[in-house]
């Protein structure tokens, strides 16, 4: 795992959260919204969404129908905007509309599952509680050989034994960028990879890729 890490360190010496935010409210939103959607997309619907609501007394008290409008190229627009506007009254309701920074507070919002409070708490927040476990972590993290395991808690608890707990935060984004920038899940760059000597697919991919190219 060292030489992963560290490999990985060298290659993206600036690997952040991707989600454009100024506080910690509005990470959790992008958060939310980010769910089957790219980073991308969520960063061009944000800037009119927190224009408009730029607090959780604001979004508490949104029409939905408003809502659903500005955030409708997300997908699941009509789910999401009951979990955003659930989320914000809960923290008006409870936490005088500020943004908990315990896992266990964040975890029984609306729309907030151990993912969500894992990239708040790490990004905003700088707590190392978990690691953020998504699509790509999950699909790296097998190629690499770090985990067996299919579902998001349990490849955590094995990364989690793996790496030191000062890096739980920004391993995740690591494997993230390393993601989608070269191990591209249809059309991995592995002739280009930091980590072609050490991973396992790697070694299996390569007699697959000569072959194609006969």
């Amino acid at each position: 795992m060292k030489r992963i890490l560290n490999g990985l360190k060298r290659e993206y010496p600036t690997a952040k959260c991707e989600l454009a935010y100024r506080t910690p409210f509005e990470l959790l939103v992008a958060t939310i919204l980010s769910a089957q959607c790219t980073d991308v997309r969520v960063n061009l619907v944000t800037p009119a969404l927190f224009g408009r609501f730029p607090t959780a007394h604001d979004l508490a008290s949104a029409d939905p129908r408003e809502v659903e409008e500005l955030i409708r190229s997300t997908g699941f627009f009509r789910n999401k905007t009951r979990n955003l506007i659930g989320m914000a009254r809960a923290l008006v309701e409870d936490h005088d509309g500020e943004v908990p920074s315990e896992m266990e507070a964040l975890r029984v919002l609306p729309g907030v599952g151990r993912k969500t409070a894992n990239v708040v708490l790490g990004n905003a927040f700088g707590k190392n509680e978990g690691i953020t476990v998504d699509t790509h972590v999950a699909r790296l993290s097998g190629l690499l050989g770090l985990t067996t395991h299919n579902t998001p808690d349990k490849i955590e608890q094995d990364l989690m034994r793996l790496v030191p707990r000062a890096d739980w935060t920004l391993v995740s984004h690591l494997l993230i960028w390393h993601g989608r920038r070269v191990c591209i899940a249809r059309r991995p760059r592995c002739a280009h990879c930091v980590l072609r000597t050490i991973c396992p697919s790697a070694f299996s991919a390569a007699p697959r890729t000569a072959a194609r190219h006969r």
